[in-house]
């Protein structure tokens, strides 16, 4: 019988896809062939802060001074203060649980600057600074991961739907969604309407985002895939997710994939807009792959210490997104203390803030829940309304 040929593309040291957890060797291989990035990483602003050209990227970003790197500096900064608050909050029992941003924040700015006020975002549970940058105020998320509500905004209103909590599912509703902007006529010139789906690399696992990359290519649909691959899919690593590199597998399906450096927020504000305007030109879907990394846990409930090496923590700091700006903006562009510090107190004023809302956030009325099941009336759930509380009622005062 002849041997099977042995694969290729895989890291030396990588695991089989049937096997125990992965050992440290294994980690420090998957580590060291991804960590980079690779040569075709898009970067505008390296790990120490310095700026390199790219000269196919360059023009997107030629109105970016340094008055608009500082305001990106101050949506990481505060975005990175809230998911902080948020995250203590859950530990002092104020939320039911979190899902930490802390690292990904260059690659929601670059990608939420980059939108237009016309175009539509599919987040998954963790795009809090989409959610930013798209208008919605932090107190808006605090009743998603309070258990009290499911979204507070009105996503015509503000042009990003509410969380999603099931895997890869807003990959579905966003082609959906782009889909009918074409078939309405709504893209062909630059004030087109285009459509971003928000997803980890994990969710590349899951059906329902294959399905949607094979709609999206066969309608042409003006949708923006942004992979933000933080390494880590829970406690498995993108190894042992796929072969290849996440933005290659868009050529399977017919349309352009690109890695861009996630934790720089000037290139990724630049392919951003580079991939929003192909989809506004009618160029059909592109696929961003935001090569980041998760620096806390996957949520709350997670323990990132039973499969995760504090040395690829502690490599992964030195590429920190807010960091490499904030030298950036000392070294090259000149930025005065007092910028620093004046962000300091609103930083510090704003977690004030936010901690004041979630401990004064009331609980809902019981009948809450049956509100907005229904565009309009229905009498069969009035009925039910009025059965469920006439049963709470009886338990008034009584001990139970």
């Amino acid at each position: 019988m002849s041997q099977r040929p042995p694969r290729t593309g895989v890291a030396v040291g990588a695991p089989t896809a049937v096997g125990a957890e992965p050992g440290p060797e294994q980690v420090i291989a998957g580590l060291r062939a991804t960590s980079e990035g690779g040569a075709d990483l898009v970067q505008l602003l390296t790990p120490e802060g310095e700026r390199v050209g790219d000269e196919r990227f360059e023009s997107y970003v030629a109105d970016v001074g340094v008055d608009e790197l500082k305001s990106y500096y101050r949506d990481m900064v505060l975005v990175r203060r809230f998911d902080r608050e948020a995250n203590a909050l859950q530990r002092q029992g104020q939320l039911g649980i979190w899902v930490p941003l802390l690292g990904q924040e260059a690659a929601q700015i670059g990608c939420g600057r980059a939108m237009a006020k016309q175009d539509m975002a599919f987040p998954s549970y963790r795009e809090h600074g989409i959610a930013w940058c798209r208008g919605i105020a932090p107190t808006e998320l605090l009743g998603i991961f309070r258990g009290t509500d499911h979204g507070s905004w009105n996503p015509l209103e503000v042009g990003m739907h509410l969380y999603t909590i099931v895997i890869g599912n807003q990959c579905l509703n966003a082609t959906g969604w782009a889909m009918g902007s074409k078939l309405a006529g709504k893209v062909g010139d630059a004030d087109g309407e285009a459509t971003v789906c928000f997803f980890g690399d994990g969710a590349t696992s899951q059906g329902d985002v294959h399905e949607a990359f094979v709609w999206a290519a066969v309608y042409d649909a003006p949708l923006v895939f942004f992979c933000q691959n933080n390494q880590w899919a829970i406690s498995e690593p993108t190894e042992r997710q796929t072969r290849v590199p996440l933005y290659k597998r868009a050529q399977g399906y017919g349309f352009p994939g690109i890695r861009v450096d996630g934790n720089d927020v000037l290139a990724t504000l630049a392919v951003t807009r580079w991939a929003l305007e192909q989809c506004r030109s009618g160029n059909g879907p592109v696929l961003i792959e935001a090569f980041t990394y998760r620096m806390d846990a996957h949520t709350t409930t997670d323990d990132v210490t039973r499969y995760r090496l504090a040395a690829e923590v502690e490599t992964w700091k030195l590429k920190d997104p807010i960091e490499r700006l904030r030298v950036y903006l000392v070294r090259h562009a000149e930025v005065a203390q007092e910028f620093f510090d004046e962000l300091q107190a609103e930083s510090d004023t704003f977690a004030t803030e936010l901690r004041e809302f979630c401990f004064a956030m009331p609980d809902p009325p019981p009948g809450r829940v049956f509100d907005n099941v229904y565009a309009s009336p229905s009498p069969v759930l009035e009925a039910q309304r009025e059965e469920y509380l006439e049963y709470l009622s009886g338990f008034a005062g009584a001990e139970h």
